[in-house]
C-alpha cells in the first residue's frame, strides 16, 4: 500500500474502530482523501471493501446469546437483538456515518460513491461491500422528510438555472439562451431537493403540457421563440427529461419519487390533465443492439440477424439495396447495406430510406424495449426497466419514428423515441406510497 493511501487508511481505521471519532480526525481523513490520485483512491476503496468486513468471530457470541434468549423476557431479548445488530454492522458504516455528519459531508459521501460506481462500470470488482454500505446510508438520508419538491422557473436564482443547464444530460443545451425554450406556462422544471443541500436539486425533471401525446422532441423544445401561444386546457403532461443531478445518488430510486410527486402537483394545478407520459430516448438501441445484430453478434439477443432480414418485405429489401447502390454504396447483402446506411446520419434526410426503414426500425425498437431481457430477467434497455418497473405501459404505437433527428439521437437510437404512459390506476397507489416521504415544499404547500 502506498504511503499516502496507508495514512488515509489509518485515519479510517481509527474512526471505524472507535479509537478516535472526533471531527478533527474526520476532517484530516477528508483532506488527505482529497489529495489522493484516482489510482490511490481505488486502492483505498479496495482496502475499505476487503479489510473492513466483519468476521465470524465477531458475531458468534451475540448470535449465540440471541439463540439462547427467550422472547418472554423482553428486556433480555431486546438486549440480545441490539448486541447482534451492533456486531453485524461493518466498520465502514461507522466511518461513513461520521463522514456524512461533517460539514459538507453529504456532498463528500456522494462524491465517494460516484467514484466507486465509476470504478465498477470500468470493470473493477470486489467493491460491492463499500458501495452497498454507502447506498444504505444515503437511502436512510433520503427519507424521513429530508426531501422537498420545488418548481424552478425564471424567477429562481441564476445559479440554479445555470446548474440545470450544466447538468442536463438527456437533451444538452449549447448555451443559456436555449433555456428560454424550456420555461413557460406549458413548460416547467421541478426539482427534488435534500434539506442538507438546499441550493441544488438532487434530481430534476422537465415537463411539457400538451393536447395529446407529443411524439417528437422537436415539438417540445424547438421553435419556442416564435411567440406561439401556450397550450389551452392541456390534457397531457409529457415528462421529456429526467436528470440525476448527483452521480452518487444513482440507483436509489429518487426518480420514481420525483415522478409521482410532480404528478400530484400537476394534477392539483391542472385538473384537465388526464394522461401522464414520458417522451424518452431509447439509449443503446443502435450501438448496443441493432448494430451488433446486423454484424452477426446476436447470440445474446432474442432477435437474430436472420429475423431482421425476414421481417422486411422483399420489395422493401430490393428498394433499400438498389437505393444504396445508386448512391455509390458498396456491394453487399441486406445486413451489410443496412449497416452502411444507418451508420451515415444523412439517411434520415433521404425520404426513400426513411420510407422503407420506418417499419423495421420501429418493430425492432419495440422488441428491444418490451421483450429483450438481460441475464437477470430485467429489460435490456435501462430506461424501459425504470418506467415499466414503475407501472408505466408501452405499446408498439408508442414508438416514434424520426422523433429525435439530432446527431446524438441518430447515433443512439436511429432517431427513435418512445412514450411510456402512466395510467391513473398505476399512479394512485404508488403516489400514496411515497407521499409520506416528502413535504410539498418548504412551506408545506404545492409549489407555485
Amino acid at each position: 500500500m502506498k504511503k499516502k493511501v496507508r495514512q488515509v487508511a489509518e485515519f479510517a481505521r481509527r474512526i471505524a474502530t472507535g479509537d478516535d471519532t472526533d471531527r478533527v480526525l474526520l476532517e484530516r481523513f477528508r483532506r488527505r482523501y482529497d489529495e489522493l490520485k484516482p489510482d490511490q483512491r481505488l486502492e483505498l476503496f479496495r482496502w475499505l471493501s476487503e479489510e473492513f468486513e466483519i468476521g465470524l468471530g465477531q458475531i458468534e457470541e451475540p448470535l449465540a446469546s440471541l439463540q439462547n434468549a427467550s422472547e418472554d423476557d423482553r428486556a433480555a431479548w431486546n438486549d440480545s437483538v441490539r448486541d447482534l445488530r451492533i456486531a453485524i454492522a461493518s466498520p465502514r458504516q461507522r466511518l461513513l456515518e461520521g463522514l456524512i455528519n461533517t460539514t459538507g459531508g453529504m456532498e463528500f459521501v456522494l462524491g465517494m460513491r460516484a467514484e466507486v460506481l465509476d470504478a465498477q462500470r470500468n470493470g473493477e470488482g470486489g467493491l460491492e461491500p463499500l458501495e452497498e454500505d454507502i447506498a444504505h446510508l444515503l437511502n436512510r438520508w433520503c427519507q424521513h422528510g429530508l426531501l422537498f419538491l420545488e418548481e424552478i422557473d425564471l424567477s429562481s436564482p441564476f445559479e440554479t438555472i445555470r446548474f440545470l443547464k450544466d447538468r442536463e444530460m438527456v437533451h444538452p443545451m449549447v448555451g443559456l439562451d436555449e433555456m428560454g425554450q424550456r420555461f413557460g406556462t406549458d413548460r416547467m422544471y421541478f426539482g427534488l431537493y435534500h434539506a442538507v443541500m438546499p441550493k441544488e436539486p438532487v434530481v430534476f425533471i422537465e415537463v411539457a403540457l400538451s393536447r395529446g401525446l407529443l411524439r417528437s422532441i422537436h415539438d417540445v423544445i424547438d421553435d419556442r421563440g416564435d411567440g406561439r401561444a401556450p397550450v389551452k386546457s392541456p390534457d397531457t403532461a409529457i415528462f421529456y427529461s429526467i436528470n440525476n443531478a448527483q452521480n452518487g445518488l444513482a440507483g436509489l430510486g429518487l426518480g420514481k419519487v420525483l415522478i409521482f410527486r410532480v404528478t400530484e402537483a400537476l394534477r392539483e394545478r391542472h385538473p384537465s390533465l388526464k394522461t401522464y407520459s414520458t417522451l424518452s430516448p431509447i439509449p443503446g438501441f443502435w450501438p448496443r443492439y441493432l448494430r451488433p445484430i446486423l454484424e452477426g453478434r446476436d447470440d445474446k439477443f432474442k432477435v437474430k440477424c436472420s429475423d431482421v432480414i425476414q421481417g422486411i418485405p422483399a420489395k422493401a429489401q430490393r428498394a433499400i439495396v438498389n437505393r444504396h447502390h445508386a448512391a455509390g454504396g458498396e456491394e453487399g447483402d441486406l445486413a451489410d447495406v443496412m449497416l452502411a446506411v444507418l451508420s451515415d446520419p444523412g439517411w434520415i434526410d433521404d425520404t426513400g430510406f426513411a420510407r422503407y426503414l420506418k417499419k423495421p426500425l420501429t418493430d425492432l425498437a419495440y422488441t428491444y424495449i418490451a421483450e429483450e431481457q438481460d441475464s437477470r430477467g430485467r429489460p435490456l434497455n435501462p430506461v424501459a426497466g425504470f418506467h415499466l418497473g414503475n407501472g408505466a405501459r408501452v405499446a408498439h404505437s408508442h414508438v416514434n419514428f424520426a422523433a429525435n433527428t439530432s446527431p446524438r439521437g441518430l447515433e443512439e437510437s436511429c432517431g427513435l423515441m418512445v412514450n411510456y404512459v402512466y395510467s391513473q390506476k398505476a399512479l394512485g397507489p404508488i403516489g400514496r406510497a411515497v407521499r409520506s416521504l416528502l413535504p410539498w415544499g418548504r412551506q408545506g404547500r404545492l409549489p407555485g
